[in-house]
């Protein structure tokens, strides 16, 4: 609906309560494109209406105008959900008694010590039954103390006194407490031991959910660190990250708010000289001050979201800057490949310096190249001071375009090279490349230089002897 022309935002607001505060043009042009997802859907075979016009839940497809954006009619959504799921689930209903819990979020709760906030979808759960839990640090097994819920009308989250029980039966919200939860993984199964159960059996089926996401950080040991709220959301930016379009490879990982040994993890890519992966992504979570603090101190980068591609975002745009950067420090270092012939009757200064027109045979002439000429033992004659094209200057030249250009000793003790006496007008000459300018282009310029250049690259490697 945000797309409507003229349309007033109101967040999260019900679509009705929003559309109240519309003009009479915008409504007018709401229900002319309420006509029209109606017909595109009958043409479609399904008959549909606005889902607050809908008297016929069973035969009609019920429409709820939303906004991704500013979030109008997604409680409409979540409302008609739940009630469709009320009024024609009810019956379908199961209960088993096998236990099934998922832990939703991990807690430090004063006078608690660290809690667990479970859905208790089947099963009973009891005060003092052995229960297992997926850890970061392995499987967690321990003893329900207390098993604890929101007196009524309140909210789990809401803090305030709760009520103790003995035990509780599906399907509900559940705090428990109990020893050794700090490592505790939101998103996992919490599992309860029988006695004719082996605990060595759940403890691996316990993690085999982390041991999945696992398996997916890059075996090299090079990559950024990722930190989510729960494993699903980890799960999802981990497939995120390794899908072909984005490609970022991971080295480690870390459920939870970001504390100071998650900082000291992703510093290990500093040693390693690999500056772009001393980074942190933050997805849904909270950094501790302490953590900011050290990741300043150290130059590790933390980049913070709630949706997975704003992450990516940030990540690319500092990649970007970083790469930009190592270009600026490595541009003197850099010699693009480049064949260039004399034109005839074009030499304009012989020698300090020399100044003569070209034809750029193959690759990028760029200026500060420095070049030699192969059929004169490779002699080094200087290096392009200046181009111009049709009395303009320019930064480069390339294949096929004619050019003067002005080239000065490479080495201010060096005597000038002059035409006549070491070169002569049908010597070529080519960027005299080295191992290290073959390096520094691979590294910060390897999508600046087409597959031909690439290809002359290798060329002139063979042609310098360059190991």
């Amino acid at each position: 609906v945000d797309r409507l022309y003229g349309w007033k935002t109101r967040a999260n607001a019900p679509i009705r309560m929003a559309m109240k505060q519309q003009s009479r043009d915008v409504v007018n042009e709401f229900e002319h494109r309420l006509t029209q997802v109606i017909t595109e859907l009958k043409e479609q075979g399904l008959n549909s209406e606005l889902y607050y016009r809908n008297k016929e839940v069973k035969k009609y497809v019920s429409i709820v105008p939303t906004s991704a954006i500013s979030g109008e009619g997604v409680p409409d959504l979540l409302m008609l959900l739940i009630q469709l799921t009320q009024k024609m689930m009810e019956e379908k209903l199961m209960y088993v008694s096998e236990v099934q819990c998922t832990v939703l979020e991990v807690k430090v709760i004063e006078g608690l010590g660290t809690t667990i906030d479970v859905i208790l979808i089947n099963g009973v759960l009891r005060e003092g039954n052995q229960i297992v839990v997926c850890g970061m640090q392995g499987p967690i097994v321990t003893s329900i103390r207390a098993l604890l819920t929101p007196h009524p009308m309140k909210e789990l989250r809401v803090k305030g006194s709760y009520q103790h029980h003995k035990e509780l039966k599906a399907a509900q919200g559940i705090k428990i407490t109990a020893q050794g939860l700090e490592h505790a993984i939101a998103g996992t199964q919490l599992y309860v031991v029988g006695p004719d159960d082996d605990l060595d059996d759940i403890k691996e089926e316990a993690m085999q959910d982390v041991n999945n996401v696992m398996s997916r950080i890059d075996k090299s040991g090079e990559g950024v660190y990722v930190q989510a709220s729960t494993l699903g959301s980890l799960e999802a930016l981990l497939e995120f990250l390794k899908s072909p379009a984005v490609s970022i490879p991971v080295s480690g990982i870390g459920i939870g708010p970001v504390h100071k040994k998650d900082v000291m993890r992703a510093s290990v890519m500093l040693e390693k000289k690999k500056k772009e992966y001393a980074t942190i992504l933050a997805f849904d979570v909270k950094i501790t001050p302490e953590a900011r603090e050290l990741a300043d101190e150290l130059g590790v980068k933390i980049f913070m979201a709630d949706i997975i591609y704003h992450l990516f975002d940030q990540f690319k745009a500092y990649m970007d800057n970083l790469k930009e950067e190592r270009k600026k420090e490595s541009a003197e270092d850099a010699v693009f490949p480049c064949v260039l012939g004399i034109l005839p009757n074009c030499v304009f200064n012989k020698k300090d310096p020399i100044i003569v027109g070209v034809d750029v045979l193959e690759g990028i002439a760029r200026i500060g190249t420095p070049l030699c000429v192969p059929s004169k033992d490779f002699i080094d004659i200087g290096k392009i001071a200046s181009i111009e094209i049709n009395h303009k200057a320019v930064e480069m030249a390339k294949k096929g375009e004619k050019v003067a250009m002005k080239i000065i000793g490479s080495n201010a003790d060096e005597a000038q090279k002059m035409f006549g006496r070491h070169f002569e007008m049908e010597d070529e000459f080519v960027s005299h490349l080295t191992r290290e300018s073959i390096d520094v282009l691979k590294e910060n310029y390897r999508d600046d230089l087409s597959n031909e250049d690439w290809k002359l690259v290798v060329k002139l490697k063979k042609l310098l002897k360059i190991p």
